[in-house]
């Protein structure tokens, strides 16, 4: 499960213009297998497993390059002097070979396999510790089911690559080695021929082999976009079924699959073409050599014993060269899966170098500093969402902040925690730059409860605890009792350990705000952002949730973000946003009696002035 950042009300739907993941898949695909050179520091970080692997595979291809000479001396002096004794002892010893063949293979399987799964495991922690950090600019450019599916399918080509393809290209390449030195060492004149075929042989594998890298890229990009679409839809099935558009949807998703099967049935296609003109050329030329080295047997140039040696070695030659063929698809694939993968690992998290960062003085009082702060979203620049917005909030102070849907009040959260870098102007927590601060360090002191909740699907106490995973039990259980969660968690039937569905889809609105809510409460930050906190609740228990977050909010510098009025009367100022800037600021009564765009925020959702219901506490 990847966790997206919560996504904050004002953010744009156009801001598609970060770094997007496509934008350098054309130049990358012409890359031959550089994607897997990658992979070496993971390989040294396990070189035990490498070696295991490596002299196993070796001693397995040197044992079969072996097997040829045995059976060349068994002909030449054993069936040749009818010498049963010699016979019996050459069987044997090939007993003892095919034995030593069978305990090498064995150890060549579970060192693959093991550095195969060691592998993939370190990489998707690799990424996925990688993806969890990207800002929010990235998923704003790309689906989280691409970036999911980069993780799940991409890693287990990677893992069939390593476990597989690459231990066969080794072996199979030992073995085309060993074979054509023997075939020197046995007949000079017939080994120069059949050299002389290989570059017919390398070249069309070179030409054809990047037509199959380009086209197992572009198959592995279209299961991408399907898997994206499907997660898409799965997430949203509800919203589908309540407008019957499971049809459409269905039909979206067949394009997608069909198009998916088309690109790796051209893929299979060309890796199908490769691998019949690589066998074709390898066998026609060891024909055609076998015929010369028959030639030479007839005319007393050559034993039996060294064409069966000769035939054997090119066999061998011929066969593991076509094995080469083969795998040579295969590692391309990974080669592509492994470029996409690291892609994500090359991307800019936006964090400043730790050379760079300075630390925050502990405790950390809660002053919040914006002076002319100007923000567009990356997929709009020419659209300021925050226009030289200046505003102050000193330590303990409630501040509510108001205005029209769009005004830039969530835009405020996002850059505060460190979601974007601001274009110009300069944001401040006790004085210090948080450009000049890690966002861990930043949101380390910040609790939030936003308006658009997000709930894992995991237990309870594990969602609730998402801020502070060392919280004992009694912590997160009192944390949920002042967000007066206690009593609905405990009524169900694991209690805090019941794991809710995907996104919490189990639980209703209120109670996912109460959820929320009790994390804001464990966390215990100095520096509270409430987005609409109530705004799921009943009227009872909104009057219930208000004692809990009127504790919370005492003696901590809390920012309040509001579209119902009444939630904001008690607060020590308002501010008024419009088109990302602060246009009135004050106390409720005060803004009123100005008659300006918060009177009439307030004529709107109280009829009238004069009919404001009786003030109560903020939340």
């Amino acid at each position: 499960m990847i966790a997206k950042h919560d996504r904050l009300a004002d953010t744009p739907a156009c801001c598609t213009e970060a770094t997007d993941l496509g934008a350098a898949r054309e130049d990358r695909s012409r890359r031959s297998l550089a994607g897997l050179g990658k992979l070496t520091p993971l390989l040294r970080a396990h070189r035990w497993l490498a070696a295991g692997a490596v002299v196993s595979l070796t001693a397995a291809a040197l044992i079969s390059l072996a097997l040829p000479t045995a059976v060349r001396r068994l002909i030449d002096r054993g069936f040749a002097r009818t010498d049963g004794a010699f016979v019996d002892h050459y069987f044997l010893m090939l007993v003892v070979l095919a034995i030593t063949l069978a305990v090498a293979s064995a150890c060549r399987y579970y060192f693959v396999a093991a550095l195969g799964e060691r592998l993939v495991c370190d990489l998707r922690l690799q990424v996925f510790q990688k993806v969890v950090r990207l800002p929010a600019s990235f998923f704003d450019a790309n689906r989280s089911g691409e970036v999911s599916s980069r993780l799940t399918a991409d890693a287990a080509q990677i893992k069939s690559a390593v476990s597989l393809a690459a231990s066969v290209a080794l072996r199979n390449s030992i073995l085309c080695v060993g074979a054509l030195a023997m075939m020197f060492v046995t007949s000079p004149g017939l080994s120069s021929i059949t050299v002389g075929a290989i570059p017919l042989i390398v070249v069309p594998l070179v030409v054809f082999g990047r037509s199959v890298r380009q086209k197992s890229r572009s198959a592995q990009d279209a299961l991408a976009e399907a898997s994206a679409f499907a997660s898409e839809i799965v997430a949203g099935s509800r919203t589908i079924q309540a407008f019957n558009g499971e049809e459409a949807a269905q039909r979206k998703y067949v394009r997608e699959i069909e198009a998916s099967y088309a690109s790796s049935v051209s893929a299979a296609r060309s890796r199908a073409f490769l691998t019949a003109f690589a066998i074709a050329l390898v066998f026609a030329s060891v024909v055609g050599v076998l015929w010369i080295g028959a030639q030479n047997l007839l005319s007393g140039a050559m034993t039996a014993g060294d064409l069966g040696q000769f035939l054997l070695y090119a066999v061998i030659a011929a066969g593991s060269l076509g094995s080469l063929s083969e795998v040579w698809g295969e590692l391309a694939q990974a080669a592509g899966a492994a470029g996409r993968l690291f892609e994500l690992m090359d991307e800019e998290d936006g964090r400043p170098e730790a050379g760079a960062t300075l630390p925050l003085r502990t405790p950390v009082a809660g002053r919040i500093e914006f002076e002319d702060v100007r923000f567009a979203y990356p997929g709009a620049p020419d659209r300021e969402v925050l226009r030289g917005l200046s505003m102050r909030v000193s330590p303990g102070e409630t501040v509510a902040v108001v205005g029209v849907s769009g005004s830039g009040k969530s835009t405020l959260f996002s850059v505060l925690l460190g979601f974007y870098g601001v274009g110009d102007g300069k944001i401040a927590i006790d004085g210090r730059d948080v450009a000049t601060l890690s966002p861990e360090e930043v949101r380390q002191q910040m609790a939030i409860v936003p308006q658009d909740i997000t709930i894992f699907a995991s237990s309870i106490k594990e969602n609730i605890a998402i801020g502070r995973p060392e919280a004992i039990p009694e912590e997160i259980e009192a944390a949920a009792a002042r967000a007066q969660a206690h009593d609905f968690v405990s009524a169900l039937p694991n209690g805090y350990d019941t794991v809710v569905g995907e996104r919490g889809l189990t639980l209703s609105g209120g109670q996912r705000q109460r959820i929320a809510i009790a994390r804001a409460v464990l966390k215990d930050a100095p520096i509270l952002l409430l987005d609409e906190a109530t705004s799921s609740l009943d009227a009872e228990s909104e009057m219930l949730v208000q004692k809990g977050l009127d504790e919370l909010m005492e003696n901590r510098t809390t920012i309040v973000i509001a579209h119902r009025l009444a939630t904001v009367l008690k607060a020590d100022r308002i501010l008024v946003m419009d088109e990302g800037r602060i246009v009135e600021e004050g106390t409720h009564s005060s803004l009123v009696r100005q008659g300006g765009a918060y009177a009439r925020l307030a004529e709107l959702q109280f009829d009238a002035p004069a009919s404001l219901p009786v003030e109560r506490n903020a939340a």
